[in-house]
């Protein structure tokens, strides 16, 4: 058990992280089913699309998950929920888990598409879609973002009109992750462009196959490509696709995001993951005829990282502690998530450093240190400072709605 104290306005607060015998055994048994049901060890480091021939392989640990109810637990019975199996709890041991065990979590939006549909879907929409988010049978992607509308996603301008008993969609979305390998996406459209922007906003649900739907995907710097543009051209999308109400999309895409919060527990196991990595690679790799990691300045330096992990996971756990009993704040997760991110960037950046000239070698080149894994999550790790909130904005959010200073000028 660790205790965290911290004070704020002079009053002390104690944050207690202990874990019950029942979510020991809980672990126990998810640790085994990880063993013999994951598809293997992620290649990369990073949220990263796999290669189409991983598909079949992701599809069905995805639906052995669900069917074991390490996923969907907390969903309405009729539908595959599990109540004994539900709980935040529960949740942040999962993610952490699969985090450790270094293989694949289920990719796509499914987790974000079933929780709006599970809240505001109909009964229809219900019966269809959510048996084939959990058999894996459809894999979603998320189209909010787009070239105007990244960290300020209420100014999304791809429109939404009703022609019948369709509405035509057109417009551009990007940093769509899996785009490529979707079959259906979780879209926001302005439907009536004369509302302010936070309004006049409905979610959809898209087949990715229909006509008009143009995916393309975009090679970044590690030479994947993990993201996508999509265009919508004429898109027809039938009525009864609708996610909730019409010119109410905002709140359905809010509470559906509000709801997936799992992910904030995998922070500490990828950190101290790349913690390991790099003590075994400055064990392996020699300063002055001697391994670095008998150098001091080396130890130093993974020192004070190990610091600065360590505290951003104590982050973590105080904002898990928060969730589960319904205290959260304002700044827990923009702090989680910036701690993390610089965190995972300084690990990436020392990986890198400690290879010497042979810091520059990457995947494919002779003698790269571990076929240039670390070169790629260098490159990659600056991405976590910006997706999901570039750390710029996130610490505004934190200065203005936590700690009530000035609102920066617009």
């Amino acid at each position: 058990m660790e205790t965290l104290r911290f004070k704020l306005d002079d009053t002390e607060a104690v944050v207690r992280l202990e874990i019950s015998p029942e979510l020991d055994a809980f672990r126990g048994r998810l640790r085994a089913f990880i063993a013999e049901h994951a598809p293997g060890v992620k290649p990369k480091a990073g949220v990263r699309a796999p290669e189409p021939e991983q598909i079949p392989a992701i599809r069905a640990w995805t639906a052995a998950l669900f069917e074991a109810g390490y996923l969907g637990a907390g969903w309405p019975v009729e539908y595959g929920g599990r109540p004994e199996l539900a709980g935040l709890e529960r949740a942040f041991i999962v993610a952490e888990e699969i985090a450790r065990a270094r293989t694949w979590d289920p990719i796509g939006a499914g987790p974000l598409a079933s929780n709006a549909i599970i809240e505001f879907g109909t009964d229809e929409q219900k019966q269809y879609y959510l048996p084939r988010i959990r058999s894996a049978q459809d894999i979603w992607c998320q189209l909010f973002s787009e070239p105007g509308a990244g960290s300020d996603l209420a100014s999304l301008s791809t429109r939404a009109r009703r022609e019948g008993d369709e509405f035509v969609i057109d417009g551009q979305k990007v940093w769509t992750t899996n785009g490529q390998h979707a079959d259906m996406g979780y879209l926001l459209a302005r439907t009536d462009p004369d509302a302010s922007k936070h309004r006049g906003i409905t979610a959809f649900a898209l087949d990715m196959r229909t006509p008009g739907v143009d995916i393309r995907p975009l090679r970044e710097i590690t030479g994947t490509c993990d993201f996508n543009e999509v265009f919508l051209d004429s898109v027809r999308i039938p009525a009864d696709r609708v996610i909730g109400q019409v010119n109410d999309g905002w709140r359905v895409a809010n509470s559906s995001l509000g709801h997936e919060r799992s992910g904030v527990a995998a922070r500490g196991a990828d950190l101290y993951r790349q913690l390991d990595d790099l003590l075994a690679l400055a064990d392996g790799l020699t300063v002055a005829g001697r391994p670095a990691l008998e150098d001091g300045g080396v130890r130093q330096r993974i020192g004070r990282l190990a610091v600065d992990i360590h505290v951003a996971d104590l982050m973590s756990k105080a904002a898990q502690s928060r969730m589960i009993h319904g205290t959260e704040q304002v700044a827990d997760t923009p702090l989680v998530k910036i701690s993390f991110s610089e965190a995972n960037l300084s690990a990436a950046e020392l990986g890198v450093s400690l290879q010497g000239v042979d810091g520059i070698a990457v995947e494919g080149d002779p003698g790269a240190y571990a076929d240039g894994w670390w070169q790629d999550a260098f490159l990659y790790a600056r991405a976590y400072t910006i997706a999901g909130g570039a750390n710029e904005v996130l610490r505004n959010v934190v200065a203005e709605r936590a700690l009530g200073l000035p609102r920066e000028p617009r």
